[in-house]
């Protein structure tokens, strides 16, 4: 996942976010895609305590030295069902509370593409629940390209395509998946593991 994000190198292959080849990018080329074109919810938070929620989902733009769209901002706050507690810094924040500002940050500058690392991981599964159908909702509604990494096959039942790796290569995927369909799989390949 940090590899195809931008956040490590890779030393082989190729990895391309539209029509970007990342591994031809110098640092400052790859700081400016990553800030301008990648949205990232990692499973800590990475909220900063000191700023109120609003200044935590503005704060890439804020660095960035660009106003947000305020339409747009209203409308993802809207989704994410944070309106009224934008005034709150995250110890005043419910965990759920907490991942759905992150969400927000991540939609917020409009990037080309999301990219979750176990987004629910830390949540309980009502919370996980919430934060899942808001990235569900910002593809179908916001037309946002969401690619997210998880281990849970209730989480992955959210996408429209699950592909799943073994020793960093592509062994299989499903279209339109269920859990139980991404649990029988996950059962074969730990089955083939103990056979081999």
């Amino acid at each position: 996942m940090h590899c195809v994000a931008g956040l490590d190198s890779f030393s082989s292959g190729s990895v391309r976010i539209g029509d970007t080849e990342l591994g031809t990018l110098k640092d400052k080329q790859l700081t400016k895609l990553r800030r301008d074109k990648i949205g990232f919810i990692f499973q800590a938070f990475n909220l900063l305590p000191t700023l109120t929620a609003i200044e935590n989902i503005t704060l890439p733009m804020d660095i960035a030295g660009r106003k947000p769209d305020k339409e747009w901002l209203e409308k993802v706050i809207r989704m994410v069902g944070l309106a009224d507690r934008l005034s709150h810094r995250p110890s005043q924040l419910s965990g759920g509370q907490q991942q759905r500002v992150a969400v927000a940050r991540a939609l917020a500058s409009r990037p080309d593409i999301i990219f979750g690392d176990e987004p629910t991981g830390n949540l309980d599964s009502r919370s996980g629940a919430e934060v899942l159908g808001f990235l569900r909702n910002s593809v179908r509604e916001l037309g946002q390209t969401v690619v997210m990494v998880t281990h849970d096959p209730v989480a992955a039942a959210y996408a429209d395509r699950v592909i799943f790796l073994a020793d960093g290569r592509i062994v299989d995927e499903v279209y339109g998946p269920t859990a139980d369909s991404v649990l029988d799989r996950m059962k074969q390949f730990d089955a083939k593991g103990r056979t081999s």
